[in-house]
């Protein structure tokens, strides 16, 4: 009987297929913009943890998802979609259910997207569903909130081996404060920091929690950077300015590559600087897994001070009409 490989980031959470429809507007419920006409539908690939991955994959890391897929067609174009981005999945579970799937909108003005999601109940994972050599094996481990059950004990589970755990929190649930609690680095959607806090300034709502937690503590901005505080030190990093075609999976790819300067190193600004460049490359591309920039994209990016053309990725959409 063989061992679990040893990975570098092992992720436990969500995936999804999002349908992107782009619109000359976003619809108003009232006017001249009440009826838009979609300009363009793709299916392609996403989700939180899995878009993370693939981002820490395509940097170098040997990467390993831990969650669910419907046993239907979109489940099957998720894992073709991973593997093709050489991330393991051997520690995927199948369900009778439907593929976790979206409708994304894009602004084609601004690039900006609002998402309407769905999820079959028989998608949720428990700590039961926890590979247990996989995750005390790996030398970094990151969650998201979706199933808060398996997220707390992967992060217990990784922080009693003495592993890294990074998160995605991007809405607030019942244990998101167990949570933070036993992430060594909480990183926070700007709404989901507000709304656990109840303070709307970032650097106010990141003071407020150290009070209560002892985790690296990290907050995305959007277009405006990233604000990490490191102890009582705060860190703040801003943006970088791009033309967004598509900001689906932008946080995501943040993450994927926060975790990629976690492991190497970086101090805080270097981690926040590179995350910010990696995440602006992604807002230029379209779809979440579709628009995971490579290493050498972020470091000319970083270096020259522009986009880099694109090579190396295979092509993710399922279908363009």
């Amino acid at each position: 009987m063989t061992s679990d490989p040893i990975f570098d980031i092992v992720g436990v959470g969500e995936s999804s297929i999002d349908e992107v429809y782009r619109l000359p507007a976003f619809p108003q419920l009232h006017g001249a913009d009440a009826k838009v006409r979609v300009t363009s539908r793709t299916r392609s690939p996403g989700g939180q943890v899995a878009t993370a991955l693939c981002t820490c994959a395509s940097f170098g890391l040997r990467a390993a998802y831990v969650g669910a897929v419907g046993g239907d067609e979109d489940g099957r174009v998720l894992l073709d979609a991973l593997a093709a981005r050489g991330v393991d999945t051997t520690h995927v579970r199948t369900c009778d259910a439907a593929t976790r799937h979206a409708a994304i909108l894009i602004d084609e003005r601004t690039g900006e997207r609002a998402v309407l999601w769905d999820r079959d109940p028989r998608l949720a994972l428990t700590a039961a569903d926890l590979p247990a050599r996989a995750i005390a094996g790996a030398r970094a481990v990151h969650v998201d909130n979706v199933d808060e059950e398996i997220a707390i004990a992967a992060a217990r589970m990784a922080r009693a081996a003495g592993r890294p755990v990074t998160t995605d929190i991007d809405a607030i649930g019942r244990r998101t404060a167990e949570l933070v609690t036993a992430a060594t680095a909480a990183i926070f959607g700007e709404a989901a920091l507000a709304a656990l806090t109840g303070e709307a300034d970032p650097e106010r709502a990141l003071r407020a929690l150290r009070r209560r937690h002892a985790a690296t503590l990290c907050t995305t901005l959007g277009g405006r950077g990233a604000m990490l505080l490191d102890g009582d030190r705060l860190h703040r990093v801003p943006g970088y300015a791009v033309t967004a075609v598509d900001t689906t999976g932008a946080g995501d790819v943040f993450r994927g590559a926060f975790i990629y300067a976690l492991l190497r190193g970086d101090t805080p600004e270097q981690m926040l600087t590179f995350a910010n460049a990696a995440a602006a490359v992604s807002c230029t591309r379209e779809g979440a897994i579709g628009g995971v920039p490579t290493l050498g994209d972020v470091q000319g990016f970083l270096e020259h001070g522009h986009l880099p053309a694109r090579t190396g990725h295979p092509k993710t959409d399922t279908d363009d009409r």
